[in-house]
């Protein structure tokens, strides 16, 4: 309910803004438009009413000799053509009504302020409102008479506005009817629009919380090629990665598991046997003791390297940097292993290439542990090769180390993984499938880079590209 009403709110905010937006713009752009046509209509009928008015007032020069001006008034009121739709009024000086087409305003002064203004400056005037005696919407335009300087009468023209506003209020109701197709325009194509948004959301809320329950690897249907497709490929993704994270980390649970109870059994094994008397023999009781000592070495290691991986993982690896000579750092770890190589059956080759490297700044015990790691995987993984090369050259500003074995190699489809943690692939070697991870965490703490591949003529080959400058100061 609380994931509905959530997405309900956030259609309503959306709506809300927008349609608010757009119904302004709507209203403001209705309300301008007939504001306009209205100020058209009244502004064209009022210079019409003032043209007639002053053409009338204009034809007293021409047709008034010989007759008073009253007499004239009367013939040019009664005769309009327009008095069907217009009421046309003789006014006197005092702004009574003297003559009127309809007969029924004579003799009236209806006071209005076109009038007044008409009779008083001298000069054509209008006016909008309602009629003083009937209450009747009108527009009125009266022009002043005017003989030898002297206001004597006026001609007045009145027009019923019940037509104009009816036509304007249904130029308004047109316009409001487009207004609110628009709206509802807007409204739908909101709606369509935010239910893409929403609903993909809302799918994707869902398939998070299934990973949260544990349904690692689960995908999305990307449906959109936009910001939404790119948070599906990023959810799909992390899915992904996650199932892959955790099915190493069982893996590694089970690997881990099985490395310590194979030589916790020897030792046990061996402890019971010699602890009971049952050999006796002093090269059986010898053979036993190096079967429990170098299984418990085997246990250090890994312990060591587990904790190692834990320091990494919670920001507690640290280096003791100081001057080291890395060349005399590899070949202690190569003369260390060589003797044990070789009761293995494996031949270990040092190349040296008798330059002098300048002192670099490093941590001796660190750097060892990596190249001690790295031949005993070579030694573990392609020791079917029965030869490991170790060599290292001055490239630049750089040291460069390699380790080589002629083993079957990695698969090509594994190699962008094998420095991951816990990845072991499909190899079937003992280990805990961290070893690489830390040695490349070791080897960037230094500045430089730990490269694996596999070698041109089979086998697989580990570079080590080490700066002559130093190491961080971590």
């Amino acid at each position: 309910m609380k994931h509905k009403k959530g997405f309900r709110g956030i259609r309503k905010r959306w709506m809300v803004n927008s349609i608010s937006v757009v119904l302004f713009i709507v209203l403001l752009a209705v309300s301008a438009f007939s504001a306009a046509m209205g100020s058209y209509y009244y502004s064209t009928l009022s210079e019409s009413l003032s043209q007639k008015a002053e053409n009338a007032v204009q034809s007293f020069n021409y047709f008034s000799s010989g007759s008073s001006y009253y007499e004239y008034a009367r013939s040019m009121v009664s005769g309009d053509p327009s008095g069907d739709k217009l009421e046309v009024e003789y006014l006197d000086s005092s702004g009574q009504i003297r003559f009127s087409s309809s007969d029924l305003t004579a003799f009236r002064s209806p006071g209005t302020p076109d009038i007044a203004e008409a009779l008083s400056q001298g000069r054509t005037s209008t006016w909008t409102g309602n009629d003083p005696s009937t209450g009747e919407h009108i527009m009125a335009a009266t022009s002043p008479l005017v003989v030898n300087g002297e206001v004597v009468g006026a001609m007045r023209y009145v027009t019923s506005l019940r037509t104009v506003d009816r036509q304007i209020v249904l130029i308004v109701g047109a316009s409001l009817g487009v207004g609110l197709a628009i709206l509802a325009m807007v409204y739908f194509s909101n709606l369509y629009f935010v239910r893409t948004i929403v609903e993909p959301v809302a799918s994707i809320t869902e398939t998070a919380k299934h990973i949260a329950a544990g349904s690692y690897g689960v995908q999305l249907k990307k449906r959109f090629d936009d910001e939404i497709g790119d948070l599906t490929d990023a959810i799909n993704d992390m899915s992904l990665k996650i199932s892959q994270s955790e099915k190493m980390k069982n893996e590694f649970i089970s690997s881990v598991s099985h490395e310590l109870r194979t030589p916790l059994t020897a030792i046990n094994g061996w402890a019971e046997t010699i602890m009971n008397g049952e050999v006796r023999d002093a090269e059986d009781v010898k053979k036993g003791m190096g079967i429990i000592v170098s299984e418990a070495r085997r246990l250090t290691n890994m312990v060591e390297e587990l904790l190692e991986f834990s320091r990494i993982q919670d920001g507690r690896f640290t280096l003791s940097v100081e001057p080291m000579d890395i060349k005399a750092e590899l070949e202690d770890a190569v003369y260390t292993y060589r003797e044990f190589f070789r009761r293995e059956g494996i031949e270990l080759n040092y190349y040296d290439c008798e330059e002098e490297f300048p002192l670099i700044n490093g941590d001796p015990e660190r750097l060892r542990q990596v190249f001690c790691n790295l031949l005993d995987n070579a030694a573990k993984h392609g020791g079917s090769g029965k030869r490991i090369d170790t060599a290292i050259r001055r490239e630049g500003d750089q040291a460069v180390i390699t380790i080589r074995d002629y083993g079957p190699g990695v698969p090509a489809d594994e190699l962008p993984f094998i420095k991951q943690k816990f990845y072991k692939g499909s190899s079937k070697a003992r280990g805990s499938g961290i070893g690489l991870a830390v040695c490349d965490e070791i080897i960037t703490r230094h500045n430089g880079t730990l490269e694996v591949g596999n070698a041109e003529e089979g086998g697989f080959m580990v570079t080590i590209r080490l700066p002559l400058g130093g190491a961080q100061q971590i």
